[in-house]
């Protein structure tokens, strides 16, 4: 990375701090003399970082899977100005999406779909990015797969309006692709931003696309499913993407997918359901 890279990195992080810390009415921004966050970008936009080297083959030993930490304490905002600074935040950034063209993907949809959900979500969805029906509304998860995604949520004993959905890029792959790397890397900083803001107990990650940048591993969703992982210190359980199952709807599947959220529940403290 060149000198003139770096400087316009740092640039945008900075902006990109100081725009969630506007919104959050000066809740982000660390003490004077406290160093600021860094900025993690996905595999692609690290690849010739110094960090890679000592990391296993295609991944960043800042960001690679790892065992997750201990359970978090439950979230306690019932503050109505937290939430309606943290609704505003995401607003912001939703807006800067619906805006945004840093790669090709925008030209070619109808709507970008930035996310939606409880802004002080305990748990958080992300899955890869918005097809067909997604592209249309706005929304995302409303077509099948979302369908079954509702209905896995309300297995848990939740709402689908108590969590936060999400992709990892905001608008429709063409043909309904999985992303690219760079694509990706171009929609990484409003995800990340989005994860800061909500703060969230637990992610699930839906499918291998969306495993596999955020978790920035190579490893696939067969191996990866079941295990907890870590980001940022966030408990992450990946598991098979809703529309895979549709595809293979099998008991065992089905099955796997069942355990992988029963293990979500156990670690939110939420009531264990029969099976």
């Amino acid at each position: 990375m060149t000198i003139n890279e770096t400087v316009r990195s740092l640039v945008r992080a900075t902006r990109q701090i100081i725009e969630t810390e506007r919104a959050l009415g000066g809740a982000v921004l660390p003490a004077q003399g406290t160093p600021l966050p860094v900025i993690e970008r996905p595999a692609a936009a690290l690849a010739e970082s110094a960090e890679s080297v000592a990391a296993p083959a295609g991944v960043s030993a800042a960001h690679a899977p790892t065992a997750a930490a201990a359970p978090r304490a439950p979230k306690l905002h019932s503050d109505p100005a937290v939430l309606a600074r943290k609704a505003a935040a995401l607003e912001a950034i939703a807006q800067e999406i619906r805006t945004c063209c840093c790669c090709g993907l925008r030209a070619g949809c109808t709507h970008a779909v930035p996310g939606e959900g409880n802004p002080d979500a305990r748990l958080m969805f992300i899955g890869e990015g918005p097809g067909a029906d997604e592209d249309l509304q706005g929304r995302p998860f409303v077509g099948r797969a979302g369908q079954l995604l509702n209905k896995q949520i309300e297995a848990m004993g939740l709402k689908r309006e108590e969590v936060f959905i999400a992709n990892v890029v905001k608008c429709r792959p063409p043909g309904n692709r999985p992303p690219t790397p760079e694509e990706a890397a171009a929609c990484w900083p409003f995800l990340k931003r989005q994860i800061e803001i909500i703060e969230p107990e637990v992610i699930v990650v839906l499918g291998n696309a969306a495993a596999k940048a955020l978790l920035n591993t190579p490893i696939g969703i067969t191996r990866l499913r079941g295990q907890w992982q870590e980001l940022w210190g966030v408990p992450v359980m990946p598991t098979f993407h809703p529309a895979y199952v549709l595809r293979q709807y099998t008991v065992e599947n089905r099955r796997r997918v069942w355990d992988d959220l029963q293990k979500v529940m156990e670690r939110l403290g939420l009531p264990k359901k029969k099976d």
